[in-house]
């Protein structure tokens, strides 16, 4: 299902507004969001996250997929692509098992955020990447590296609980939360 829904608010940065948008991301966006990803693996690194995102991924031909997917998400400050994440209808299939947990509903649709980074001037990326996308819908899945301690850090700020472990595909580990936002 093809999502449509585009974001703008208005921030204030450093004494001036500043228009960030949220959008699908194209083709054309490529090479930015190579830049963006690249910046986002430093800080990684940085923080002492070393084995997340090696061996070239994220790359080109995981972006192109989120693109043909329909789930490739831009951020943008002032017109300038500043994040990108993947926001993917469920079913994901490394979630179909989970370990030492459970998550909160096996039966309800969800979708999936994988991929996000951001540069490291933006603020509030986390913030405005989840108001959209539980804007689409109101229950979100995501999973992180051990050793990423950022999105651990905001996943649990935002309201994410830890259900358990998933294994990727290439038998990685990873730590997977969920939070189900309910209509009041």
């Amino acid at each position: 299902m093809a999502v449509s829904t585009t974001f703008t608010a208005i921030f204030l940065k450093n004494r001036s507004h500043m228009t960030r948008n949220i959008r699908h991301a194209t083709t054309g966006d490529i090479d930015r969001i190579m830049q963006v990803l690249a910046a986002a693996k430093q800080v990684m690194r940085k923080a002492g996250n070393t084995l997340q995102w090696v061996n070239g991924y994220p790359n080109i031909e995981a972006v192109m997929l989120d693109i043909e997917r329909d789930g490739a998400i831009v951020v943008e400050d002032d017109g300038v692509i500043v994040a990108y994440f993947a926001m993917l209808p469920s079913p994901e299939p490394t979630y179909a098992k989970i370990y030492d947990g459970k998550w909160f509903n096996d039966t309800l649709p969800y979708h999936v955020v994988h991929r996000m980074g951001a540069v490291p001037s933006a603020r509030g990326i986390f913030a405005s990447a989840m108001e959209y996308c539980f804007s689409i819908d109101p229950n979100i899945r995501v999973d992180t590296h051990r050793d990423n301690k950022i999105m651990q850090h905001l996943f649990e700020k935002h309201g994410f609980q830890y259900c358990g472990i998933i294994y990727l595909d290439n038998g990685d580990e990873r730590l997977a939360y969920q939070l189900i936002k309910t209509t009041t």
